[in-house]
This record gives structure tokens, C-alpha cells and sequence, in this order.
């Protein structure tokens, strides 16, 4: 059984309870009425959405390519002993330029030299034998003739000189080679160019059969870079050769930057292709021939290779930023003169600097959102303005 003051006591709370419900159920109402007012009117005054537009550049552009080289002399030559004997003397100086013919390296000639007194002596004897015999011949013939001496006797001295000439000629031949031996003790230069440092030193035996030469001489004015291109590249431009209306364009020049990063103030010229594609890379080899006067360019260094393949002429050019790059297509925001944009779909080119050549779906004097394209919605407003870079773009 309740008490009669606490129920008396609940009933008068009752009231004040559901006015204080009411009161929060109305400012709630007020606030979300408020809201939307609020809402309604930012949505009136904000207007379209500023973005920064810019026309598209339009000029000759160079497309450029580059691979990754290494120098080479354009004729090397391995110096080797063409006959053993001991080093006795070096007569270069290592890493400089040396001249056909110069002498390189001294073997010790004594045993060749005794070959060739040996030879001498041997040829000597074989013509005084071979003398010998022709008088025989001669005196047997007559012999012959006046029916003294028999056919076989004649037939024999006629054959006894004949092996006398024939041993003659091979004592020649065997002084001929003894003086070449002699002479090949002295081992000189096969090519002019720069030698490198000597394999044996003083004393060393060397011969014909040593596995390392003795030096190596490289021709480097001019010198050599070899690199290696794409199959695709390669057939891109054998395409564009042969389209040349039957006539051969002269190649484009090479020009290297070297490994400080700087550019080789001298052009080169193509002077090579190879004669098949590696079939594990998917590449061709070529060479190019530089002046190198001053012999700053050595063999074994590594290079940039740069060549302007061809020129796009008259190509539009926009900003990489104004190039919205899907995962199979590229767009473009374009304003026309009634501020409302355009999301396009373009084909784009070669990247050029900072640059994106536009290859279609762009005319020349449009206007290309360069900022804000994510604010922009299709033929929607816009509020234009002209965008300005810091820092002008460059197309090389």
C-alpha cells in the first residue's frame, strides 16, 4: 500500500516532466530548420567553382631519346710476341699516344741473330752445291751430244741439279724466315692510338702462346660508343625511313652526356647497326663514331646516348597536371567561351619536360583547366581564371 504523500508528490511532477520533454523536442525542431535554412542559403550564394585555365602551347617539338652507352676505341688491337724470348727493354710510355711502327717492346734477338748467320751459312752451301751440279749437267750433256757419255749418265746429272736448285730455294726460305724472327724481336706498334699499361715486365719470357697480351693499343679520335634500342624503336624508325618517299633522310646526330653530367660539346654520327636483334633483351646494338681530339674520352667509360628521333611539328602542348590520367584513357577539363566545362577524352604523345603533347581531341585556343579539375562537373559553370607559372615550362 503506497503512502499517500508520495503519491500526491509523483503526480505533481508529472507535468513538469513532459513540458520539459516538449521544450527539448521543440529546439530540436528549431535547429534542423535552422540548418537547412542555413544550408539553402550557402548553396544560393557560392556561385561555380573557381579553377585556373590556360591555353595550350603550340610550337615545333624535338622528341628526344635516350639510352644508356659505354666508349669503345674505334679500332683496338692486342699487342703479342710472334716469337718467345725474355722482355729486355719497354720503349713506350704507358697510356700515351703511339704512332704505327713505333717500337713497344725489345726481345732479346741473340738466338735469332744466330739463325740468321746459320741460315746464311746454309744458303751459302746450297748454291755452291747447286753450281756444282750445273756444271755437271753441262759437261754431261756435251758428253752426251758427242755420243761419249750415256743418256743415263746425263739423265742423272740433269737430276742432281735440279734437286741443287730446289735445296737452294729452300735455304732462302729459311733465311727469309730466320730474318723474320730476328725482325719480329722487335715488337712495334700494329695501329696508332693511346697503349695501355704493359702485362710483362723486364725480364719476363713472352711467346706466342702467353694468354694475356702485352698491351693493348685503342684508336680514340675517333672513338666509339656502342648502345643498344628497343626492337620497337628500331622499327619505328626504319618505318619512317622507308616512308621518306624513296629518298634516305640523313641520320640524326648522337650526342652523349657523360657520367659528371655534362654534355659532350662535340656531335657524333651513326656509323653502325648490327645484324640481329638480341633475342633475350629485345634490343639492337649500334654504333656511333665521336671526334675526340684531345683524347678526354677513353674506352670503358659509360654514357647517355641522346638522339632527337623526329619533331612533331606545330604539336599542342598542355600542362602534365592539366592531363587527368585514367586507368585506360587521359582527360581534359576544356572551358568554352560560355564558362562551362567540357570533360573530354584526348590522346596524348610523347611528355615533353612538364609538358604532355595533346595529339587529338584538342584544339588550338581552348581553354584547359589546369587547377580545380576536381571541383569541375560536365557542362557545368565554371569560374575561369587565367593561370600564370612560377616558372615558365621548358619543351627541351
Amino acid at each position: 500500500m503506497n503512502h499517500p504523500g508520495i503519491f500526491n508528490y509523483r503526480c505533481a511532477q508529472a507535468p513538469i516532466a513532459r513540458l520539459w520533454f516538449n521544450s527539448i523536442v521543440l529546439i530540436a525542431i528549431a535547429a534542423v530548420f535552422a540548418g537547412c535554412s542555413k544550408s539553402g542559403t550557402e548553396d544560393l550564394t557560392s556561385g561555380p567553382p573557381e579553377v585556373l585555365v590556360t591555353e595550350p602551347l603550340q610550337q615545333d617539338v624535338p622528341v628526344v631519346r635516350e639510352w644508356i652507352g659505354s666508349l669503345d676505341g674505334s679500332v683496338n688491337a692486342d699487342v703479342r710476341a710472334r716469337v718467345s724470348g725474355y722482355v729486355i727493354s719497354q720503349n713506350y710510355k704507358e697510356g700515351t699516344v703511339v704512332k704505327q711502327g713505333d717500337l713497344l717492346f725489345q726481345i732479346d734477338p741473340s738466338v735469332y741473330e744466330a739463325a740468321v748467320e746459320q741460315a746464311k751459312a746454309g744458303l751459302a752451301q746450297a748454291q755452291a752445291n747447286q753450281l756444282q751440279t750445273e756444271q755437271t749437267e753441262q759437261r754431261e750433256t756435251q758428253l752426251f751430244e758427242q755420243k761419249v757419255e750415256s743418256a743415263q749418265n746425263r739423265d742423272n746429272a740433269v737430276q742432281s741439279n735440279t734437286a741443287a736448285k730446289a735445296a737452294v730455294k729452300a735455304q732462302e726460305a729459311t733465311l727469309r724466315q730466320a730474318e723474320l724472327n730476328l725482325e719480329f724481336t722487335k715488337i712495334t706498334a700494329p695501329i696508332g692510338g693511346v697503349v695501355g699499361i704493359a702485362n710483362p715486365g723486364i725480364g719476363d719470357l713472352v711467346g706466342p702462346g702467353d694468354a694475356n697480351p702485352l698491351a693493348t693499343i685503342s684508336t680514340v679520335d675517333p672513338i666509339k660508343v656502342y648502345f643498344q634500342i628497343s626492337e620497337q624503336d628500331y622499327l619505328k624508325v626504319a618505318q619512317e625511313r622507308t616512308e621518306a618517299n624513296g629518298t634516305k633522310p640523313a641520320p640524326p646526330p648522337v650526342e652523349i652526356i657523360l657520367a659528371d653530367g655534362t654534355l659532350y660539346p662535340r656531335q657524333g654520327k651513326f656509323s653502325a647497326v648490327d645484324r640481329q636483334v638480341d633475342n633475350q633483351t629485345g634490343t639492337i646494338r649500334l654504333a656511333a663514331l665521336f671526334p675526340n681530339p684531345d683524347n678526354v674520352l677513353r674506352p670503358g667509360q659509360f654514357v647517355r646516348v641522346r638522339v632527337t628521333v623526329r619533331t612533331l611539328h606545330e604539336a599542342l602542348l598542355v600542362p602534365q597536371r592539366a592531363v587527368n590520367e585514367m586507368q585506360t584513357s587521359f582527360e581534359l577539363a576544356v572551358v568554352g567561351t560560355d564558362n562551362k566545362a567540357e570533360i573530354r577524352t584526348v590522346k596524348v604523345g610523347e611528355r615533353v619536360g612538364s609538358l604532355w603533347v595533346v595529339v587529338d581531341g584538342l584544339k588550338p585556343g581552348e581553354r584547359v583547366v589546369v587547377e580545380g579539375l576536381q571541383k569541375v562537373r560536365d557542362n557545368e559553370p565554371v569560374k575561369p581564371t587565367e593561370w600564370k607559372p612560377e616558372h615558365p615550362a621548358q619543351t627541351q
